[in-house]
């Protein structure tokens, strides 16, 4: 069944993204850029944003994981069949790529918010009728590895693609085009061709960075970029995204955009560092609270606040939450974890002592191994008292990333076996394990260096579920842990002074800033039984803020210019 007329008519923004987690099983993204377009699009359609998404069809997905004897990542290709979870869009459009021309068609997937709003997702394909097989694989693979042939290519379809889609299915309003990271930055030469002037597509454009990290910044070598567009660029567009001889996605989306934001305060004067030459805002990244919360939590917010789900800023009032019904709530989602792993694991997790969580990509910068730099004295201070689960995936090519997660699996046997301490490490982490581990696990640890981390969502997913964190002064977490300081611990020192030695990442100073808050403050906290339970209903509250409902009006606000009907509902 089509989109009806109307809605498209009224559709006035389109967010482009790479990755749009809509779903656990749905091979369309790899990680928390995917995981926060998905909340976006989520809040979007409650709130009745009017909006489309554009991303690309992955028929092998990112990859499934697995460990082998040695704790040693291993990965196999999934393989998915769209045809029965989706509607096809029955007339593709022509791109050109090279000399050939290459068919791009989609599936169309709906979002309906909680009043019955549809917000489409179309996910572009080129596997299809039409075109030769080398093109048919073009879309097979998320951020394609095999060759940066490949990657170009795909960022073509997605922003070159995703405009020609929606003018030829009628979107003929949209007057804002988000593009979500630099992967999209390319439908800004579709605009150009279209309005056939730089300024004119400036006025369309807005424009958000999600990572200081340079590898999150796709470069192209400037003859790749003329062989795949066949010389066509302007010479304008070219000189506008150069980097040194190379052609920056990340500096064609902000030359081209009226508004670009940072996700997070830390992040935009970082942002505004790396980018001088433009004005740069912030809007801090959220969670869509009613997926994310677990079901014992949603029961008990519906009892005491009925209109949570519309209203999240009543979450700020947690500290009026029972404390049996918090503790009991708790209790269920650390059962289910457990019982849960006991099925995926040889190494069997004790109910009653501390579980502290880290689930990340597993990116080197996030130093998943940070907390075994003096395993010994880790070891000393868990013996009886704290486990560890563990759970994230690296990169195919990452081979440091995919390092680390032996060194895990090594540090848990040698923990085990000189002190008794278990650590876990679950195998193929995705929203679905996600879900039992941000409400399962006692505490959310998170040890990024300082300052790489732009946002971060996964410590607020856990603090929705009463679930403290103890992490790294960075991303959310800075603003979140000067919000409310009794939600969780801080790792080190915050942002305030520059020339602090802790404020080099120093392994020796971070890790011992761990153990030394590990021991002297979280476990004779949790010992007292009342006041774990007071940290934890000050956790909850920070999803009063932290979530993409506060989050989307912010980018309805300040960057679509939509103009409020209701206090939570936009017309353009």
């Amino acid at each position: 069944m089509e989109i009806d007329d109307d809605l498209k008519s009224s559709t006035s923004v389109a967010y482009i993204s790479m990755e749009i987690a809509i779903d656990s099983n749905i091979p369309t993204y790899s990680g928390g850029l995917g995981v926060l377009s998905g909340d976006t699009v989520r809040s979007a359609a409650d709130l009745e944003i009017p909006m489309v998404g554009i991303c690309l069809c992955y028929s092998s997905g990112y990859f499934y994981q697995f460990y082998n004897e040695y704790g040693e990542q291993k990965e196999k290709e999934i393989a998915w069949n769209f045809y029965y979870e989706f509607d096809k869009v029955e007339k593709p459009i022509n791109m050109k790529i090279e000399n050939k021309n290459v068919l791009v068609s989609a599936w169309l997937y709906r979002v309906i918010g909680q009043s019955g709003h549809v917000l489409p997702i179309y996910l572009l394909t080129t596997e299809i009728e039409g075109n030769e097989d080398w093109m048919k694989k073009m879309t097979g693979s998320l951020y394609d590895s095999t060759s940066r042939w490949n990657r170009i290519v795909q960022e073509m379809i997605l922003g070159i693609g995703g405009i020609k889609l929606l003018k030829s299915l009628g979107y003929n309003n949209i007057k804002t085009y988000h593009l979500n990271e630099g992967h999209g930055s390319f439908s800004t030469l579709e605009l150009l061709n279209e309005l056939g002037n730089i300024e004119k597509v400036k006025e369309r454009v807005v424009f958000t960075t999600h990572t200081p990290v340079p590898a999150g910044h796709d470069r192209f070598k400037q003859d790749l970029v003329d062989k795949v567009f066949e010389n066509r660029m302007p010479k304008e567009i070219k000189k506008l995204a150069d980097d040194n001889g190379e052609f920056n996605m990340t500096f064609l989306g902000m030359a081209l955009s009226r508004y670009r934001n940072a996700v997070a305060r830390k992040h935009r004067d970082i942002s505004k560092n790396m980018f001088p030459q433009y004005e740069i805002d912030y809007i801090t990244n959220g969670i869509h609270l009613p997926f994310w919360v677990s079901k014992p939590f949603r029961k008990m917010f519906g009892r005491k606040w009925p209109n949570w789900r519309a209203n999240p800023s009543v979450l700020e009032n947690a500290i009026e939450l029972d404390d049996l019904d918090v503790f009991d709530a708790h209790i269920e989602n650390k059962f289910n974890l457990i019982n849960y792993q006991k099925g995926h694991s040889w190494n069997l997790l004790d109910e009653e002592l501390i579980t502290i969580g880290f689930a990340r990509r597993f990116a080197t910068y996030k130093r998943a191994i940070l907390i075994f730099h003096d395993i010994d004295r880790l070891g000393k201070i868990c013996k009886n008292n704290v486990q560890f689960i563990f759970a994230g995936k690296a990169h195919p090519k990452d081979q440091m990333g995919k390092d680390y997660i032996k060194k895990i699996h090594e540090s848990g046997e040698y923990l085990y076996d000189n002190y008794g301490v278990k650590v876990v490490m679950m195998e193929n982490y995705n929203m679905d394990l996600s879900h039992m581990l941000i409400s399962g696990v006692d505490i959310w640890l998170n040890t990024p260096n300082r300052y790489r981390e732009a946002s971060g969502t996964s410590g607020m997913k856990a603090a929705l579920n009463g679930v403290p964190n103890f992490s790294v002064q960075d991303g959310w977490w800075l603003e979140g842990y000067k919000m409310n300081r009794l939600a969780g611990w801080a790792i080190g020192p915050d942002d305030s002074n520059p020339d602090d030695p802790g404020v080099s990442n120093s392994w020796d100073i971070d890790s011992n800033a761990i153990y030394k808050t590990l021991e002297n403050e979280i476990l004779p906290i949790y010992l007292n039984h009342d006041e774990w339970i007071f940290r934890q209903k000050n956790a909850i509250s920070l999803a009063a803020y932290f979530n993409t409902h506060r989050m989307v009006t912010d980018y309805a606000d300040r960057a679509y210019r939509l103009k409020r009907q209701k206090p939570w509902k936009y017309f353009s």
